[in-house]
C-alpha cells in the first residue's frame, strides 16, 4: 500500500511557513543522501541555504524519480511534461488532493515547489504525486489495566498509564505508529481506519464473516470523539524540492477499553509485529512519532517522565 511512510518520517509541527523563518530545523532528513533505494547523492545544501527566499544562483540540484514511479502504477502522476496531464495544483484535482495542508505553494515551470525549500533533489523521488503527497497516521489508546480492569497508576507519578497500538515495520524494523497513503478520492477518516484495520487487524486475511464483525468494531472505535494530534508538513528522506510528504495524526481513545478487547491486534500488511505498547518518555520510536505521543498523553493526562523538571523534548 506505499505506505512506508511510517519508517522515515520525522515529523515536527511546522506552522511557521509564512513567517520566513523556517529554518533548517524542519529540514534534516530531506537532506540525507543518498536518496532513499538508490545510489543518488543529493547536491549539497548548506544550512543557510535551504530557504527559497535566500538567493542562490549556483544552485544545482540532481534530478531524480525513481523506476517504480516512472513504471506509472496507478498511485502516481505521469511527468510534467506528457501532453495528457494538466494538473491543477494548490486544489483538488478530480479524485487527487494537490492542496497542501501546509497553505499555497509556489508553482514554478510548471513544477509545485518544496514549501519548507531546498532539497539538494528534484523530480519527484519515490513519491508518486507532484506536490503533496498525503498520508494518514490513527493513534489509537487506551488505559492500562489489572487483572480487575481498574486503571494502573505509575508508581513515581500516580498517573494513569497510557498505551498505543504500535507496529514494528517490516522494512525497516522500527516501531512506529500504523498509516499509510490516503487513496485518491479516499476520506481521511476511511484512511486512518483502513490502514489500521489492514496493518493492526490484518483484516486483508479474514474471511468476509470475521470481515464484517470487524467493521462493526472498527466503526464503533472510528466513529467516536477523536482527536486531531498533528496535520502537516513531514521532514521525510523522500521528499524533493518538487514532492514531498504531508501527514493527518488522529488520536481515538478508547476510554473503556471495551472497543479494543473485541478487536485482537494481529499483524497484516507492511507490519511485522503489532503490541500495545506503553507510554512514557523512554519510547524509543523513530522521528516525531513520539513527540505526537506525548502531546496524546498531556491531551488525556497521562504518565509522561518521572523527571518532572522542565520539560523540552524535540
Amino acid at each position: 500500500s506505499n505506505s512506508s511512510v511510517n519508517c522515515w518520517s520525522h515529523l515536527h509541527p511546522v506552522n511557521m511557513f509564512n513567517s520566513y523563518s523556517v529554518k533548517q530545523f524542519y529540514h534534516s532528513k530531506a537532506l540525507t543522501s543518498p536518496y532513499p533505494g538508490s545510489r543518488i547523492e543529493r547536491s549539497q545544501v548548506p544550512e543557510d541555504k535551504v530557504g527559497w527566499l535566500i538567493e542562490w544562483k549556483d544552485y544545482n540540484p540532481v534530478e531524480y524519480t525513481a523506476k517504480s514511479v516512472l513504471a506509472g502504477p496507478n498511485w502516481a502522476d505521469p511527468q510534467i511534461n506528457d501532453k495528457s496531464f494538466s494538473p491543477k495544483f494548490n486544489e483538488r484535482d478530480g479524485e487527487v488532493e494537490r492542496k497542501s495542508l501546509s497553505g499555497l505553494y509556489v508553482v514554478e515551470n510548471g513544477r509545485p515547489r518544496n514549501p519548507v525549500g531546498r532539497t539538494g533533489i528534484t523530480g519527484r523521488g519515490l513519491l508518486g504525486r507532484w506536490g503533496p503527497n498525503h498520508a494518514a497516521d490513527p493513534l489509537v489508546t487506551r488505559w492500562k489495566r489489572d487483572g480487575s480492569g481498574n486503571k494502573i497508576a505509575h508508581p513515581a507519578t500516580g498517573k494513569s498509564i497510557l498505551q498505543f497500538v504500535a507496529i514494528k515495520r517490516r522494512d525497516c524494523g522500527e516501531w512506529a505508529l500504523p498509516g499509510g497513503m490516503v487513496d485518491p478520492g479516499e476520506k481521511i477518516s476511511a484512511t486512518l481506519k483502513r490502514e489500521f484495520g489492514e496493518e493492526a487487524l490484518n483484516s486483508l486475511q479474514k474471511t468476509p464473516e470475521e470481515k464484517a464483525e470487524l467493521e462493526k468494531q472498527l466503526h464503533k472505535l472510528f466513529s467516536q470523539e477523536h482527536f486531531v494530534v498533528y496535520r502537516g508538513y513531514v521532514d521525510d528522506p523522500r521528499n524533493t524540492d518538487n514532492a514531498w510528504m504531508e501527514t493527518e495524526v488522529v488520536n481515538y481513545h478508547d476510554e473503556t477499553g471495551e472497543t479494543m478487547d473485541n478487536l485482537p491486534l494481529e499483524a497484516g500488511d507492511d507490519a511485522g509485529v503489532v503490541k500495545w505498547m506503553d507510554v512514557s518518555e523512554e519510547l524509543n520510536l523513530y522521528a516525531s512519532h513520539s513527540y505526537f505521543i506525548k502531546l496524546v498523553t498531556e491531551k488525556w493526562g497521562a504518565h509522561w517522565s518521572e523527571d518532572p523538571g522542565p520539560e523540552c523534548h524535540e
